[in-house]
């Protein structure tokens, strides 16, 4: 089954004991678990395979999740010769010889299938360097990443490649590989229910990293079924997979930034810890906090900006970690507080109108005449001083002569916001009187 390892075992099929991993790898495309939306008949690669035609390919997936063991299985379903490459590893002699050694076997007709593991990790030079090669077939490219092609590999290779999503092991999947593991041992995990569950979790949706887990649990010599307390004390729980300058850190804020907009405390709450879990810095949280809170809630709750500057503030005299409750404070004052984008959108259509007529000039009643000449042109003429207006109001024009009045802030109908849109009704009613 599905070992889903990243790494190509060496194969001593009579020699030694074997881990766990190397045991359970699958024998073929269809003992894979986890990957049924890529490998099924409508999947990309089963159509590829059932059609003859496979192309190159980048599997972008977590780690554990099968790419080694598929980028192989392929190799062997389409007869292709399989060599396997850590870009972590191998430098410019050594892609010349694998190059020279495919070149040698396509002149004997044997395709080769060349597996790259942390493809992201060659330069952009150094990956340019397969491109000739995929191009006149010598090679077929499969490359495993974990991190995003789109931000990690060159548009050239990717314009020659297929990116497969490969998805992290669900709970459900992890547990198909734990009886696997099982009927390969011949014996049941010593676990209760709720401890097999933990197990299970430990993983992270990383397959490797179960049969890692389950290889140590299978050796303990216990009387009874060891409850999920009793696990936790005996092995240590993985590190939540997190990248501080990677996609992961993107996704992340995302999500959070996202449950806030959808005025979701309890998912903002979760993604906010999940960051912190990972080593976030609390003073890029309280940063980001700010943002939300000048872009989704804007003049809705005038309060929560200075909510979220005051939480930031507290984080600073604090420190960590009772300073992080600070900040968690204002993730639920936002996710709570009614939301508008208007400020926010009214600001952008300004700035594109200030693109498009920024060579137009103010009205000449509203500029300064500080010389003699400037008074004589006309500038300051005719302004109307809006405190000796009645209502405090002229109602003169501001835009440029040239320029059609724009409207850019439409308030919405919640929280604050309710007040200030009659406020804009009002004023409005007075300057069309005024002006009329």
């Amino acid at each position: 089954m599905a070992d889903l390892f990243d790494t190509t075992p060496a194969r001593p099929r009579a020699e030694g004991p074997r881990p766990l991993a190397d045991r359970l790898r699958p024998q073929s495309l269809s003992q894979v678990i986890g990957q049924s939306h890529v490998l099924s008949p409508e999947g990309p690669l089963g159509a590829m395979l059932s059609a003859g035609s496979l192309s190159s390919l980048i599997l972008w997936g977590p780690p554990g999740v099968g790419k080694t063991t598929i980028a192989r299985l392929l190799a062997d379903q389409t007869n292709l010769h399989f060599v396997q490459i850590s870009a972590i590893f191998t430098g410019v002699p050594d892609l010349k010889k694998v190059f020279e050694g495919a070149r040698i076997r396509r002149q004997t007709g044997q395709g080769t299938l060349l597996f790259v593991d942390e493809i992201h990790r060659f330069n952009k030079a150094q990956q340019d360097g397969f491109l000739p090669f995929m191009e006149d077939g010598t090679i077929l490219l499969v490359g495993a990443t974990t991190e995003n092609p789109s931000f990690e590999l060159n548009s050239a290779l990717l314009s020659r490649s297929q990116v497969i999503v490969l998805e992290r092991l669900s709970l459900v999947d992890l547990e198909l590989m734990a009886q696997r593991a099982e009927k390969e041992l011949a014996r049941n995990l010593p676990l209760s229910g709720e401890a097999r569950e933990a197990l299970l979790e430990m993983a992270d949706g990383d397959g490797r990293a179960l049969l890692n887990l389950i290889e140590q649990v299978a050796a303990w010599k216990v009387a009874s079924p060891l409850g999920r307390d009793q696990l936790a004390t005996r092995l240590m729980r993985r590190a939540a997979k997190y990248d501080k300058s990677g996609e992961e850190h993107y996704n992340l804020i995302s999500a959070l930034h996202k449950s806030v907009r959808g005025s979701d405390p309890d998912a903002a709450l979760y993604w906010f810890a999940r960051m912190l879990e990972g080593g976030e810095d609390p003073r890029f949280l309280a940063r980001r906090l700010t943002r939300m809170a000048v872009e989704d809630i804007c003049l809705a709750d005038p309060q929560a900006q200075s909510v979220c500057l005051d939480a930031w503030n507290t984080y600073e005299r604090l420190g960590s970690p009772e300073g992080e409750l600070a900040l968690a404070n204002a993730v639920v004052y936002l996710a709570l507080a009614p939301k508008s984008n208007a400020v926010y959108t009214a600001y952008k259509a300004a700035r594109a109108a200030a693109r498009e007529t920024g060579s137009l000039m103010p009205p000449k009643h509203i500029l300064n005449a500080p010389t003699k000449m400037m008074k004589d042109i006309g500038y300051g003429t005719g302004y109307a001083y809006d405190h000796d207006a009645e209502d405090g109001f002229s109602g003169q024009n501001y835009f440029p002569d040239d320029m059609k009045r724009p409207v850019y802030y439409l308030p919405p109908e919640r929280g604050f916001e309710r007040e200030l849109k009659k406020r804009v009704e009002y004023f409005a009613k007075l300057r069309a009187k005024r002006q009329g």
